[in-house]
């Protein structure tokens, strides 16, 4: 399942809908490429999402997932359950990022199994899950 393919998502952070508050002064994320397939499931898009997050936390473009939070007009709680993803074993992350949009999965069904240390113990749930 590994064929080393790169996969950009846009994100668009400044989106302003009816009610919500402009910052003035917010930093601003890299410019990104906007999606070409609206056709990808959202929990690949979370996934996704969750990889580049930690990867701008790593290299301390953001200092904590609070800033990153408000930058994405979500809550501290949300940018945690979306991070969450990355406690998944890696081989399932992958699962993730290529599923197949008639497979129903989405980050509410998987938050049992991101509650599970044990990679074994993960894989097994998620075949469960897959399998259904």
């Amino acid at each position: 399942m590994s064929n080393n393919q790169e996969v950009t998502y846009g994100v668009d952070f400044c989106a302003g809908g009816k009610g919500r508050r402009t910052s003035k002064a917010s930093p601003q994320l890299p410019s990104q490429v906007p999606a070409a397939n609206s056709a990808i499931p959202r929990i690949a898009r979370l996934m996704a999402l969750a990889i580049r997050f930690d990867r701008m936390l790593r290299a301390d473009e953001f200092r904590d997932y609070a800033e990153l939070a408000r930058l994405g007009r979500v809550t501290r709680a949300r940018m945690t359950q979306i991070m969450k993803l990355l406690d998944l074993a890696p081989d399932i992350q992958e699962q993730i990022l290529f599923v197949s949009p008639t497979l129903r999965l989405n980050e509410r069904n998987l938050r049992p199994i991101v509650r599970h240390i044990d990679w074994h113990e993960q894989r097994r749930m998620f075949q469960k899950l897959t399998d259904r």
